[in-house]
């Protein structure tokens, strides 16, 4: 991709970037951050949040660099991402079309914050100077893309289901943005047995891609570190709402119905009769990124997936039992 923009003005004049800014920078944009750890159904999540008036589904707007622009995966509507009439008119009502930016500086910028590793740094960004200027760059890229998702479709509350905490730690310090937290847990021996399975992604363009695995002990050393950063994330005053993956499933229009009352959203009982029967009625979406079921429309029955039960060996579920007890019993599960 050719790049004849960067975030900073070239040639004296007000690049697509600024413009786009200035589009209503009095009205912060409303955005609900589903984090936690993979494979605790941060998708069922989202599409459901999805169907209420004025939320849009965008996904896991982390990886849009990537599996949107780069690899061209296919936007949740069916379509291959650069070809969706949404994310075009995005792309031009944030930067004046996708081929201004300079896909490699955005990476490169988003690789030197958006990382776990850096947490320390993400907690305290003005510690460290250089670490602040990468930060503030990659936000003036990230103001104007979260600006255009909320004009282009009209919307009140995007979406956001990146899971990584330290995607929120990075939106916290985004300028436009009011950041809400949806923390959203999941037995840690479910999550660590999900990592283990063979998955297949069907949005991608090659059909044999297939999701990453990891072992058990692995993934719950990241299920503790995980979590552990979204509660960090709670206690700095933004709003936060904790949702355990098999409530949702077990209960889904009361637990849609909290998330709701605890974010201060009103709603209509009306709003969540997409929901009946242990099921769910999802009309077509635009995601970004995430489970293979945001290509799904229409009744999607609600299973608990407790498979973890029997198929995880007895000396896996120990070993992730141990290394998570703490959170384990915090969180309202049996360890």
């Amino acid at each position: 991709m050719t790049a004849s923009r960067r975030p900073e003005a070239l040639d004296g004049t007000e690049d697509s970037l600024a413009l786009a800014n200035r589009s209503r920078p009095d009205l912060p944009v409303q955005v609900l951050y589903i984090g936690g750890l993979g494979r605790s159904g941060s998708t069922l999540l989202d599409r459901m949040l999805g169907q209420l008036p004025g939320f849009f589904s965008a996904g896991e707007i982390r990886d849009l660099w990537q599996r949107g622009l780069r690899e061209n995966a296919l936007c949740g509507c069916g379509t291959p991402f650069r070809e969706c009439e949404v994310w075009t008119g995005v792309g031009k009502e944030a930067f004046g079309g996708w081929d201004r930016i300079d896909l490699d500086q955005v990476q490169s910028l988003a690789r030197s914050v958006d990382r776990h590793g850096l947490f320390p740094l993400l907690m305290a960004p003005r510690a460290w100077p250089p670490f602040k200027r990468k930060l503030d760059a990659y936000a003036r890229f990230l103001t104007p893309l979260y600006r255009a998702i909320h004009e282009v479709d009209g919307t009140r509350i995007v979406i956001d289901s990146s899971k990584a905490p330290s995607t929120a730690f990075v939106l916290r310090q985004v300028p436009g943005l009011d950041l809400r937290l949806v923390h959203l847990v999941r037995d840690s021996r479910g999550v660590a047995y999900s990592w283990t399975k063979k998955v297949v992604r069907p949005d991608m363009m090659d059909r044999q891609a297939q999701m990453h695995r990891f072992p058990p002990a692995r993934m719950a050393v990241r299920w503790v570190t995980r979590n552990g950063m979204m509660e960090v994330l709670g206690r700095l005053g933004h709003t936060e709402v904790r949702v355990g993956y098999e409530n949702l499933v077990r209960s889904p229009r009361r637990e849609l119905e909290r998330i709701l009352a605890g974010l201060g959203e009103p709603f209509q009982p009306r709003d969540l009769d997409f929901i009946s029967d242990g099921q769910v009625d999802l009309r077509p979406n635009h995601t970004v990124m995430g489970n293979p079921m945001r290509l799904d429309t229409g009744p999607i029955q609600l299973r608990l997936d407790d498979q973890w039960r029997t198929a995880l060996g007895r000396r896996q579920s120990g070993t992730v039992t141990f290394l998570t007890r703490p959170l384990l019993r915090r969180y309202g599960y049996q360890p």
